[in-house]
């Protein structure tokens, strides 16, 4: 069951990995992303682990937080995981480069903006 109590540790995780993909990322091209194997399947395991805490994440907060593509960045980590055949290098790579600032950005603003004891008791 998704418990509000754990919202807080799932958005902890999002706010981590997003930093972490987006390091992994920084000061690389495109054809270095894709030729470096080791940095492109670390990329595309934290971009994995953020779409599983945002699966995990109560429904509750991810409807009062539409900013964001929940539903994207869910089917993200389905098609990572399942369907692996089915991976566009570019979409990863437009991935941590464009989406997941904007993602990192508005997760920690989350963090920051919530009541965390009123949201626990709100549910």
């Amino acid at each position: 069951m998704r418990e509000r109590l754990r919202d807080r540790g799932r958005l902890l995780d999002i706010q981590e990995y997003s930093a972490n993909a987006m390091q992994f990322a920084a000061d690389v091209s495109y054809d270095e992303f894709v030729a470096d194997r080791m940095r492109y399947f670390a990329i595309m395991k934290n971009v994995e682990i953020i779409g599983e805490a945002a699966n995990m994440l109560t429904p509750d907060f991810r409807q009062q937080h539409t900013e964001l593509p929940w539903e994207q960045i869910i089917g993200m980590r389905h098609i990572l995981v399942h369907g692996y055949a089915e991976i566009s290098d570019m979409k990863l790579w437009l991935t941590v480069t464009k989406d997941l600032p904007l993602l990192h950005t508005l997760v920690s603003k989350y963090l920051s903006e919530t009541d965390w004891d009123d949201w626990q008791q709100e549910g």
